[in-house]
């Protein structure tokens, strides 16, 4: 338990009205979506970046826990405070859109944003920003970027890390730096703002970040392929990639996915399928879409695609999305655990890499159902089990390790946007070499000797 003095300086600095020890905000803000649970000592709610300042140079005097906090929303524990501490919220205050600059079509918000809703303010004006992680509609910008957060539309947009341009952040001792200019080139110094991004609150506070935006492309059309096998889906995918295509979103579902929707939905999926692409395009003109799907349909057919439909309207785009957009909840039908990792390999290996996940699964008889983002090899990868049954439970965690090692076999990555947190901190060795943890060691002890920023997270305990 944090000592009450130390709690009477947060009050002085933030008001009572805006720190907390009471059992239900200890409760609210000890889990994410892992579903573990770490209360904290007290959560507080800083105002503006000086609040910020000095928090953090007063538990840095006195050793005491920091972990920042959007909305909770990630899959790894990247939030959770599993030290104690002090969690710092930024939702309630630091939440404000500051400023859209036309004429050099940048946005700078605070970390507190809400992803959706920069997206609608920036789209009113005729600009555009892609990055759409599933969780757009709470999740915050700052904790896209402490986890470099992608989606579906990161195909041809990319991820959260190809929009940020600068950040304000505050230093454990309290100092606030500004990483970065709104410049399209700046070579002056090392990328701060880029080793801050994916760092999950690690070495600093963000406070402000500074965004590129695009033009917003005047319309989108949507289309889904069916494929007899996932083999299939996986080779049309890396090929369309390859055609001079760039589609916005390349999504894919296999058998056990679509079999789970459909059971869960009964949206009329064909549960034969060995699996299905939704893809999106967009652009300007009418007649370069339809140009875009008649060449995407020409790789899907000759990959073994039985069935290419184009969606007349949006009803008929939303419902084509359906299937993918509810392809996680649905897979509680295979069990009531869900391990499930966003592995990413190159586009080119999914075929050999959805081969081995399946041959895992016949290993340990466990249901690895799949689906996600296979127009940038993000593969949502799911072990399923018994969650009341302790052995399976065992026997998941087996699997997911092969699973780890089957895609750093084929130059593949433990994560494309989910981050590493608490829960892949243990598989950190196996992808890094005793070198680049050392590294990456010393790059959090460069920023924060005291490690009183969420510590115990990405391996570097």
């Amino acid at each position: 338990m944090i000592d009450k003095k130390h709690l009477q300086h947060f009050t002085n600095i933030v008001g009572e009205e805006n720190i907390y020890s009471d059992k239900a905000h200890l409760l609210a803000y000890s889990y994410d979506a892992t579903r573990e649970h770490f209360e904290p000592d007290a959560v507080v709610f800083p105002r503006d970046e000086a609040d910020v300042s000095e928090i953090l140079k007063y538990c840095n005097e006195h050793q005491i826990v920091i972990v920042p906090r959007g909305a909770g929303s990630g899959f790894t524990g990247g939030a959770l405070p599993s030290k104690g501490g002090i969690v710092l919220a930024m939702e309630k205050h630091m939440n404000k859109i500051l400023e859209i600059d036309m004429k050099n079509m940048v946005a700078i918000v605070q970390p507190g944003v809400i992803n959706m809703d920069l997206q609608k303010k920036v789209e009113e004006v005729g600009l555009f920003y892609p990055p759409d992680p599933a969780s757009q509609d709470y999740s915050t910008i700052g904790g896209n970027v402490s986890e470099n957060a992608g989606g579906m539309r990161a195909a041809k947009y990319g991820i959260t890390k190809d929009y940020v341009m600068a950040t304000r952040a505050v230093l454990p001792n309290g100092d606030v730096i500004k990483a970065g200019k709104r410049t399209i080139k700046d070579v002056a110094g090392y990328n701060i703002s880029g080793i801050l991004i994916a760092s999950e609150g690690t070495l600093a506070v963000l406070t402000e970040i500074t965004l590129k935006l695009i033009p917003k492309p005047k319309m989108t059309k949507t289309a889904m392929g069916i494929f007899a096998t996932v083999n299939d889906a996986m080779e049309a995918v890396y090929k369309t990639m390859a055609s001079g295509i760039t589609p916005v979103a390349m999504e894919f579902l296999d058998n056990l996915t679509i079999r789970a929707v459909e059971e869960t939905f009964h949206k009329g999926l064909p549960v034969d399928a060995g699996a299905l692409l939704v893809t999106d395009v967009d652009g300007n003109l009418e007649d370069d879409l339809d140009f875009q799907l008649a060449q995407i349909e020409k790789v899907f057919r000759e990959n073994g695609c039985s069935d290419f439909k184009v969606a007349k309207d949006d009803k008929e785009a939303a419902d084509i999305w359906f299937a993918r957009r509810n392809a996680s909840p649905s897979l509680s039908i295979y069990g009531s655990k869900k391990l499930n990792e966003d592995v990413t390999v190159p586009r080119s290996a999914l075929p050999e890499l959805l081969e081995k996940f399946y041959a895992i699964a016949d290993k340990y008889n466990v249901k690895i159902p799949c689906f996600g983002h296979t127009g940038d090899g993000n593969v949502h990868t799911n072990v399923m089990v018994d969650g009341s049954d302790p052995e399976q439970v065992k026997i998941a965690y087996k699997a997911i390790e092969e699973v780890f090692q089957a895609t750093i076999d084929l130059g593949g990555t433990l994560s494309g946007e989910h981050g590493i947190g608490l829960a892949k901190a243990p598989y950190m060795k196996m992808a890094f070499t005793d070198a680049e943890m050392a590294l990456f060691k010393s790059i959090k002890k460069a920023f924060d000797p005291n490690n009183i920023l969420n510590p115990a997270k990405m391996g570097l305990d």
